[in-house]
């Protein structure tokens, strides 16, 4: 039997320590993913909800994280972000390159358009339950400066509004192809037909429609976010917004993108950023774009580890 030459053993047994010590960094270095529900209170019902959790957060028992709630789109639920959007994927790779801290991302599930609509109080849900339920099950900041929001198509809707009335809970927010349609949704829009906004006929209830859209909340936010005179400041900053939409999009959401951002702009010309995708409504068009969306969150939602380090 012809034996084999000693460096031929060695480099197997390397390899097999190199292959075995890559296996077990990345099996140290994984994200995890849970589901979970709460019973809601507001709803009378269970609220579900995924969470991301980043590396080490079992371990690091004393970091808090900035959390990002990201919601979903019209008949969709709390796992499409991970199935369709590539949530994880994407998080894991902007952490491990440097791009964004690890966070923790919330993704919640509703059967409203993040409305309290004609089914579902979704948006007290989401503020009076769901917030509360995250802040005191997970290490995640409870102050203005390390929270987020953002969403797609209805969930855009639902991301805009939230920060619009809300200035005071989010460092900033990110809507992709939001479905904030003015004055209301074209005819293909399934807002037409969503329970959220049908009245007791089963007709699409316009007055609602347009009492919940951004365009009600934009004077109480520029009041609030405006300094008074002779203040430098206001009491509450103002919520630095991304936009995203496909050039193709059936539902025109790169006309009503831009009108959203000239709305915006008008109030703070420095703080919008809006971005053009090649394609549609679109989940080709939301995983394109949700790497630049975190990218400009994470410029204004706090890093806590950045923070010590800079003291």
């Amino acid at each position: 039997m012809r034996k084999r030459p000693f460096w031929r053993f060695a480099f197997i047994s390397l390899f097999g320590l190199f292959a075995g010590l890559l296996a077990a960094t990345s099996t140290a270095l994984a994200s995890s993913v849970e589901r979970h529900h709460f019973d809601s209170p507001t709803l009378g019902a269970p609220y579900p909800y995924t969470v991301y959790l980043p590396d080490g957060y079992a371990e690091n028992s004393d970091t808090v994280y900035p959390v990002v709630y990201l919601l979903h789109g019209s008949f969709g639920n709390e796992r499409d972000w991970l199935a369709k959007g590539n949530l994880q994927q994407t998080a894991d790779r902007l952490i491990r390159a440097g791009h964004i801290p690890p966070s923790v991302f919330i993704m919640p599930g509703s059967r409203s358009w993040w409305v309290d609509g004609h089914n579902q109080a979704a948006r007290s849900a989401f503020f009076d339950d769901l917030m509360p339920h995250v802040e005191e099950h997970y290490r995640v900041g409870d102050e203005r400066s390390m929270r987020g929001v953002g969403g797609l198509s209805a969930g855009g809707f639902g991301a805009v509004n939230f920060a619009l009335e809300r200035p005071d809970l989010f460092a900033a927010v990110a809507a992709l192809s939001p479905a904030s349609y003015v004055p209301v949704p074209p005819s293909n829009s399934s807002a037409n037909r969503h329970p959220a906004f049908l009245d007791e006929q089963g007709e699409f209830d316009r007055q609602l429609w347009q009492q919940l859209n951004y365009t009600a909340h934009l004077e109480d936010y520029r009041i609030k976010v405006t300094p008074r005179p002779a203040a430098e400041r206001s009491d509450v900053p103002h919520v630095p917004m991304y936009i995203s939409a496909g050039r193709n999009d059936v539902y025109d959401a790169e006309f009503h993108a831009r009108q959203l951002r000239q709305a915006m702009e008008k109030i703070q010309p420095t703080s919008v950023h809006m971005d053009l995708y090649p394609g549609g409504h679109t989940w080709k068009v939301w995983r394109a774009s949700l790497p630049a969306a975190l990218n400009f969150m994470f410029q204004h939602v706090d890093d806590p580890k950045r923070n010590e380090a800079n003291e």
